[in-house]
């Protein structure tokens, strides 16, 4: 299965298919110097197969986890393309979850003012959000994706093989992310979550949460208007996530911050479907630490804040509100 996101030149696919880390070569261009970005976390031999396809490759691994997600390791995949003399004709490749693509997008679109970026996302998390959008950054000062850019990719590979080896609690918490959009904008996809049938349909969940966000990138690249539909539950969860100091993973905190953006008759059907799928449905985190983290949100302005809600499945509105009664309804869902 192919997408595009139709971005007029910045346009690209997005190949969903079974096997297709085994036809990189075929798909990428990679004759030429490649920096793979990998981290320790990424069984090492997915990596080794994308280079065995490149003419020139260098592979850079970083520590797994939010903390690699820096200036600092920005700095030393920037030295490493210095190092080895990469131009403008030169390329970055991700290979791993959100942190690497992240990075590695960042680092491509800084290099030389922008060289061409591709993104093979092997978490589910990445393959149905990070990896699509062009969004790039690192975390600074404690605080998530504050400094980035938006950079499109040349192409990005989602092979569902490489879930085979992830971890079953990254597999849930990816899943979070297809919740999101499968709430706020498909309602059959909701349906197939609320079967239990989801986990075991993983490449139907990728590409109807894909359809989505390509559509959605499409129509609004810089998140000026309706992409701010894809902070659905990012805006609270974002929070949680800094104020646990990251012990719960990205997509766990997105999950948690939807259940005070969703109307009370809706709150029911998502704790159940969140609680089937293995993801937690509280946290002891402090509200006050939550909303200072997200003052530092993008979404800010004013003592207010921006949020998505979503009253009914299929749908959302947006709506400005206070910080101090966002905290209030985070205290009384979230405790």
């Amino acid at each position: 299965m192919i997408l595009s996101v139709d971005l007029g030149e910045r346009s690209y696919d997005v190949v969903i298919e079974s096997g297709c880390l085994s036809r990189g070569g075929d798909l990428l261009n990679l004759r030429r110097k490649v920096l793979i970005v990998t981290d320790s976390g990424v069984p090492a031999q997915y990596a080794q197969k994308v280079a065995e396809q490149a003419q020139t490759p260098f592979i850079v691994t970083v520590p797994q986890g939010e903390e690699s997600k820096n200036i600092h390791t920005w700095m030393t995949l920037l030295d490493r393309l210095v190092e080895e003399h990469f131009t403008r004709t030169d390329c970055v490749v991700a290979v791993g979850g959100g942190v690497v693509g992240d990075m590695a997008g960042f680092a491509a679109a800084s290099y030389l003012r922008g060289i061409d970026f591709y993104n093979i996302p092997t978490t589910l998390l990445a393959q149905i959000d990070s990896s699509v959008g062009g969004k790039v950054a690192v975390d600074y000062k404690g605080y998530k994706n504050l400094v980035g850019a938006f950079y499109q990719p040349k192409k990005v590979l989602i092979d569902p093989n490489v879930l085979e080896t992830l971890d079953p609690r990254q597999v849930r918490a990816g899943a979070a992310e297809a919740v999101k959009v499968a709430l706020a904008c498909d309602g059959e996809l909701f349906s197939l979550f609320e079967s239990g049938e989801a986990l075991s349909q993983l490449e139907t969940v990728i590409f109807r949460a894909l359809q989505v966000k390509a559509k959605v990138v499409s129509q609004d690249e810089t998140e000026g208007g309706l992409r701010r539909v894809l902070n659905f539950g990012h805006t609270v969860g974002h929070g949680i996530e800094t104020a646990c100091d990251f012990s719960l993973l990205h997509g766990e905190c997105v999950g948690l911050g939807m259940l005070p953006m969703v109307s009370e008759e809706l709150r029911p059907r998502l704790l159940r479907v969140l609680s089937s799928l293995g993801l937690p449905t509280e946290c002891s985190v402090d509200s006050k630490e939550v909303l200072q983290a997200m003052a530092h949100d993008k979404k800010c302005a004013g003592g207010n804040i921006t949020v998505v809600r979503c009253k009914e499945v299929g749908s959302f509105v947006f709506e400005t509100l206070p910080f101090a009664r966002l905290e209030e309804e985070i205290q009384e869902v979230l405790g």
